[in-house]
């Protein structure tokens, strides 16, 4: 697994510093022509449970993603940009520089919102009343939902970890509503991570800020149904915020012994998340005398 990834990461270094050496239209057609490298690159870290190397080996792909959108700022690469940032920065950065962590995820989203900015529409209502952000999304469809997803789940992550911060909860309306848009489009769009990420939100916050663990609880048991219990994410953050907002120490303990429990490798192409979710509820059981 180790070779795999480096030999796909020295292609990927091949070929960017010949993107740099030729013209705009040749980069393009280069950059483009490496999809199928992009591809296989994806389902070698997601196969893969060493946490560790995958750590040290991410940013150089991080740097060479950057590159690649420097000279060719398409859709598909500032999805693929703002996911990869995502998946690094909630696996290895959140959990020990919460300051660098929301840099990044901001990143995240800024990527994914550059080619909704393309629509005047949007740029236009960004800063508008939630509601007439709200009303906007809906000239969107499933082919914008790639974006639409990212924008709001990195814009999510950003803001739970700066609670503190005035434009954090000035800009909550707008990140719910643009996972809320996706669930209307098609839930089931990555893993149900917007049933995840909504889920998590109703638990997180109190019923006088429009939070509700009834909602919550209805979202996560949408995203076990779609990925059939497989995807141990959703049994991570089930417990790090419903089981907790409901003070049931019992349901946080058992979920999270699941996981543990789990081989990360029970579906083998999400070993990777899988893997950082066994790590990250071992920290939480550990814990779990600060949360009760």
């Amino acid at each position: 697994m180790y070779s795999d990834i480096v030999r796909l990461r020295s292609t990927i270094m091949i070929c960017a510093l010949l993107a740099l050496s030729c013209s705009c239209a040749n980069k393009a057609f280069m950059i483009k022509s490496m999809d199928p490298i992009m591809k296989d690159l994806d389902l070698a870290v997601n196969r893969s449970t060493d946490l560790d190397m995958l750590r040290d080996a991410m940013p150089v792909f991080l740097v060479q993603m950057d590159g690649f959108i420097t000279s060719v700022p398409d859709d598909s690469l500032l999805l693929k940009g703002a996911e990869s940032y995502y998946g690094y920065t909630f696996a290895f950065v959140e959990d020990t520089d919460r300051q660098r962590a929301g840099m990044l995820y901001l990143k995240a989203r800024d990527y994914a919102l550059r080619s909704l900015t393309g629509y005047s529409d949007f740029s236009e209502k960004l800063g508008r009343p939630p509601e007439e952000f709200r009303q906007m999304l809906y000239g969107f469809g499933e082919g914008n939902i790639g974006h639409l997803f990212w924008a709001g789940n990195c814009w999510l992550a950003w803001i739970g970890l700066n609670m503190d911060d005035p434009q954090a909860l000035m800009d909550l309306p707008r990140a719910q509503a643009l996972l809320e848009r996706v669930v209307e489009i098609d839930g089931t769009f990555y893993h149900g991570g917007a049933h995840i990420a909504l889920g998590a939100l109703h638990a997180a916050r109190p019923r006088e800020a429009g939070g509700d663990p009834d909602s919550a609880k209805r979202h996560f048991d949408r995203a076990f149904e779609i990925t059939g219990g497989r995807l141990l994410l959703v049994h991570l953050m089930y417990a790090k915020y419903y089981a907790y907002r409901m003070q049931d120490r019992d349901l946080f303990v058992k979920t999270l012994e699941k996981v543990l429990n789990t081989p990360a490798d029970t579906d083998p192409d999400m070993a990777f998340v899988n893997e950082v979710s066994r790590r990250k509820a071992r920290v939480l059981l550990d814990d779990a005398d600060k949360y009760f």
